[in-house]
């Protein structure tokens, strides 16, 4: 008979407790989410060492406009047009896409290049390139063809250039000039991609695979403008490489594989 008294006292209890254990299931969900914010804010891509290249676009020649603003290579580094230091990126991409911004050009300045080389400057692919009439971030995608694909460990170099008079005399031109290394996809890279969908753009960036966490990033942007999310993610990814000033541009081409 005591014993019948004393069960449903027990449950009583179980019962009034309940309530105060329920908020602390949610609470590292919370955390978590902060924390990705956080380190996406507080990226730290390498800026220095070798090999080198050119971020700001300088002249060839003498015979270039002068522009408000530099053409500029959307890569992690820091120089200005007269310094030649490492503007190297990463990629797990056999076929990745190179981010151009464009200031506003002359009317008459609307022949480009793109030139993909290997470590020793032998020409890769090559393509002319017609430039948008109004300034802003353009992408060049290297074609889905096996003789361009991008082997593992390998350094590349890529040029960019911007004809100032007629491209077949091969006059005078601004140019842009980085590197990218291509690397594995590790089984621990792979399953950070797959939780992190649709923004994959997060784990590149948290283990400093730039070429493909800007390309992820830009093409969200482009098919959802109107995110200020992306806004806000895209701002603080070119903040990382010191190129927060062109955070605004808009995408005004894309080059190669269009997606």
């Amino acid at each position: 008979m005591k014993l019948a008294g004393v069960i449903p006292v027990i449950l009583l209890c179980l019962v009034s407790y309940s309530p105060q254990v329920q908020p602390q299931v949610a609470q590292p969900v919370k955390n978590k989410n902060a924390n990705t914010q956080n380190r996406l804010e507080k990226l730290n891509f390498p800026r220095s060492g070798a090999p080198v290249g050119r971020r700001q676009g300088g002249a060839r020649r003498n015979g270039c406009p002068d522009l408000k603003q530099p053409v500029t290579a959307l890569v992690p580094g820091e120089g200005t047009v007269n310094e030649a230091i490492s503007f190297l990126s990463l990629t797990v991409s056999e076929y990745p896409t190179f981010w151009v911004y464009l200031p506003d050009l002359p009317t008459n300045l609307r022949s480009g290049e793109f030139v993909f080389q290997d470590e020793r400057g032998k020409n890769i692919y090559k393509t002319p390139l017609k430039l948008p009439d109004r300034s802003g971030i353009i992408g060049i995608t290297l074609p889905q063809n096996p003789q361009y694909a991008l082997k593992q460990d390998n350094k590349y170099q890529w040029y960019f250039k911007v004809y100032c008079g007629n491209p077949e005399n091969a006059s005078d031109y601004y140019y842009v000039k980085a590197w990218v290394q291509k690397v594995a996809l590790t089984p621990n890279l792979e399953s950070q991609l797959k939780a992190a969908k649709p923004k994959e753009y997060t784990a590149y960036a948290v283990n400093e695979i730039w070429q493909d966490a800007v390309t992820n990033l830009a093409d969200m942007r482009r098919t959802n403008s109107g995110s200020s999310v992306l806004a806000q993610d895209w701002t603080d990814l070119l903040k990382a490489v010191g190129l927060e000033e062109f955070a605004t541009a808009p995408i005004v081409g894309r080059y190669g594989m269009e997606r």
